[in-house]
């Protein structure tokens, strides 16, 4: 799976951009037609310490299925959207086997 990351206003360094790929990656394990993903790291300007936000897009056939989260780090963000798109996943397989 292609999985293009995009960090706004700022420059993801390449451990933040791996881990990324490898979270999305195991999205594989519950989907086998997942064509890509895109991933939008952000910096809310508030002054709150949550201000890491993670946008995930995948592309599935039918549809796409969208998550955002907003945490104290980029992993953390990254973890909860990834369950999030893994619950959503599943919800689809199921749906379409039906």
């Amino acid at each position: 799976m292609k999985v293009t990351v995009h960090s706004i206003h700022f420059d993801a360094d390449r451990k933040l951009v791996n881990f990324i790929q490898r979270k999305i990656d195991k999205l594989e394990q519950f989907h086998d037609g997942i064509l890509s993903g895109e991933v939008y790291l952000r910096l809310d300007k508030s002054q709150d310490r949550e201000n890491k936000i993670t946008e995930v897009r995948l592309s599935i056939p039918g549809r796409d299925l969208f998550a955002k989260k907003q945490c104290k780090s980029f992993e953390e963000a990254t973890d909860n959207v990834v369950e999030a798109l893994r619950r959503q996943v599943k919800r689809h397989k199921e749906k379409a086997r039906a």
